[in-house]
């Protein structure tokens, strides 16, 4: 059964399927956010309990988990290109969310290493055949609004999820925060398969190419875009920011202020949520309206939204002012993935429908590569490098690399906003290959 949508257009109506579409796709973007973000939640009792230094675990929160999640989401994301990609993401969804629960069993950090591997097998196919789905049921100049509510995901598992997870831990203990997570998402998995439906692929792109496009060939086809070049190596830098981000900023509330895991959690994280929401569904509001005057608006406005998160990032790190740090935490809450709606949205249009996933995975690689990998790792390097003649105080700086990656990705964002008029090329040369 392919459980596939009659033919048609994308809506253009906000309709009841179309909310729970768009919304489910959006609370399994969360529970990827959620399993993955356990373990930067958690950390300091992890270290606790399985003995490790800060560089092991940066290694197992990055290397561990992107290897798998960033090599194998081109293939996936080719399947997924042509065929069934709900059932991919059922499928994908509850293998992660089987290794979450499995990872609130380990014992040492190699298990925890094993099990962080898996999980990044699963999430590879949640991310690229989510983003194809809701390409097919929303036209060019919805996008950027709709996938900036898909991004929300990111920002609600901080409001909602992260919470729930902090309170679990203090009270339950970490490793059945981890399994209760797994089996909800593993459950979830099952509902997603039977009440929601394939859509048609190129619905809201008439005239676009339907071809099926080999993986080598879109993968040409892409690399020879100017403008999805630049958004790959802006992407790469946020992607440091974001893990670095995500994996430390928890230690660094504990260790520089005194905050415990349940404030962090109870406080700090849904504070970031609400600002975070704003910040993404604000820009993708933004880079649709202001877009329509100005197309270079829809890469303008990312571009902005990293930029500001700069000054953010230096308040929070290096103030001791209470008033001043955490109106930094607020700023760089606001931003942190404000650019990621416009941003997608710019690339699933750059790329026809038949090469859309891969379009979406070869970033997510780069990604995983340049942000999971270098980011968590080189601010845990940093840690136990000044650690000797700064002590607690050596994150404080450690974490700049977050403001620099966040620096450079608005100067290659400004950059992709010059060439992007040239972007449809790649729908054309598809229909050659």
């Amino acid at each position: 059964m392919s459980g596939a949508e009659p033919p048609g257009a994308a809506e253009e109506r906000w309709t009841p399927n179309l909310c729970y579409f768009l919304g489910f796709l959006t609370l399994i973007s969360m529970f990827n956010y959620m399993d993955r973000s356990l373990l930067g939640l958690v950390l300091p009792l992890i270290k606790e309990d399985l003995q490790l230094s800060d560089t092991a675990l940066g290694l197992i929160s990055g290397l561990a988990f992107v290897l798998f999640y960033s090599t194998l989401g081109i293939p996936i994301a080719s399947l997924a290109d042509r065929s069934n990609r709900r059932n991919i993401v059922a499928i994908g969804f509850a293998a992660w969310s089987l290794m979450t629960a499995v990872s609130g069993s380990v014992v040492n950090g190699w298990q925890m290493a094993v099990a962080r591997f898996l999980m990044g097998a699963g999430e590879a196919a949640g991310l690229a055949p989510s983003q194809s789905m809701i390409a097919d049921r929303f036209s060019t100049s919805r996008r950027p609004l709709a996938l900036s509510i898909f991004t929300a995901a990111f920002a609600l598992d901080a409001l909602i999820f992260l919470p729930l997870a902090a309170w679990g831990a203090d009270t339950l203990g970490w490793r059945t925060v981890f399994h209760i997570s797994g089996g909800i998402g593993v459950a979830l998995a099952l509902i997603f398969f039977l009440t929601v439906k394939e859509p048609v692929r190129g619905a809201a792109d008439r005239g676009a190419s339907q071809e099926r496009v080999p993986m080598l060939a879109a993968l040409r086809i892409l690399s020879r875009s100017r403008a999805y070049v630049l958004l790959m190596v802006g992407v790469s830098f946020t992607g440091g920011a974001l893990y670095a981000s995500g994996t430390w900023t928890t230690t660094f509330l504990t260790r520089v202020h005194g905050l415990s895991i349940t404030e962090v959690g109870a406080v700090v994280g849904p504070a970031r949520g609400v600002l975070g929401l704003i910040g993404i569904l604000g820009a993708g509001y933004l880079a649709n309206s202001l877009g329509k005057r100005d197309p270079r608006w829809r890469l303008w406005v990312p571009a902005l939204s990293c930029l500001l998160f700069v000054p953010g990032q230096i308040m929070m790190l290096l103030s001791d002012t209470r008033w001043v740090w955490i109106a930094g935490l607020g700023i760089t809450g606001l931003f942190t993935t404000a650019y990621q709606g416009p941003v997608y949205a710019a690339i699933v249009t750059l790329a026809a429908p038949r090469m859309r996933a891969v379009a979406i995975s070869v970033l997510v690689l780069f990604t995983g590569l340049a942000g999971q990998v270098c980011g968590p790792l080189i601010v845990g390097v940093l840690n136990d490098a000044l650690n000797a003649t700064l002590g607690d105080q050596a994150i404080r700086y450690s974490l700049l690399v977050v403001a620099a990656c966040e620096l450079f990705a608005a100067i290659a964002f400004y950059a992709a906003s010059q060439v992007a008029s040239k972007a449809p090329a790649a729908n054309a040369e598809a229909a050659e290959a």
